[in-house]
């Protein structure tokens, strides 16, 4: 049976802005069953259908309507703000559907703002330097992820990117591979409009997005095969 997601409920933004008013685990409970139904419910409906849509293009990604929502509640042990809960819902899809994985499509809805992302977000130490060498040593390889990219109408984010170039690639003097190789993450973002979240045409719009950021997830997965594995 095909999964169907019909949009977000139009009070989805309105309870995370009560929320993030409140912060209170009484209020929260008091409203459980709305944030149920106009949230959770929804993203379970828009996992489960993405989940079908890749794996009919070969994407190879995948998600569970349980596993693959980050929880509403912040672990607030080791930080200063001790607000209880997030002003957003997140959730990943990745290769075999656990939210450790590498190479994913990341969505978020909050009251700041709504996105996706395709992203090698924090990968692992070996990882990224294989990354970066691919980079240095095969350029020809990285620009024409970055000019497919392009020609997708989407770019890599230059976010957390480190001010100077990491140990052992002092000698990349191109301003491109310079720029790239100081990345810690790459990603592909995609800026989701807030008041096209109560739509079913969201699920196309992100399939679409993860279409056209396939080249960067390509990218990345060839990388990680030619790893010797520990």
């Amino acid at each position: 049976m095909s999964a169907v997601f019909n949009g977000f409920g139009e009070k989805a933004i309105p309870f995370l802005k009560a929320l993030d008013f409140h912060q209170s685990r009484e209020w929260f409970q008091e409203n459980r069953d709305l944030f149920e139904r106009e949230l959770r419910e929804p993203f379970g409906d828009l996992i489960d259908a993405l989940t079908e849509r890749f794996a009919t293009l070969g994407l190879g990604l995948k998600g569970d309507r349980k596993k693959s929502m980050f929880r509403i509640t912040r672990d607030v042990r080791f930080s200063k703000d001790k607000r209880p809960y997030n002003q957003h819902l997140s959730a990943i899809l990745s290769p075999d559907g656990r939210k450790t994985s590498e190479g994913v499509l990341f969505i978020y809805v909050g009251v700041d703002r709504c996105f996706a992302g395709l992203a090698w977000w924090q990968s692992r130490p070996e990882l990224l330097q294989s990354m970066r060498s691919a980079i240095v040593t095969r350029p020809s390889e990285f620009r024409a992820m970055v000019a497919a990219l392009k020609k997708n109408g989407l770019e890599l984010s230059d976010d957390q990117r480190m001010k100077r170039l990491p140990r052992g690639f002092e000698h990349v003097t191109d301003p491109d591979l310079s720029e790239a190789v100081r990345n810690r993450h790459f990603i592909a973002r995609h800026a989701i409009d807030p008041a096209g979240i109560h739509s079913p045409k969201l699920l196309d719009e992100l399939v679409d997005f993860t279409v056209r950021a396939r080249p960067l997830l390509d990218w990345g997965r060839a990388i990680e095969g030619r790893l010797v594995p520990a």
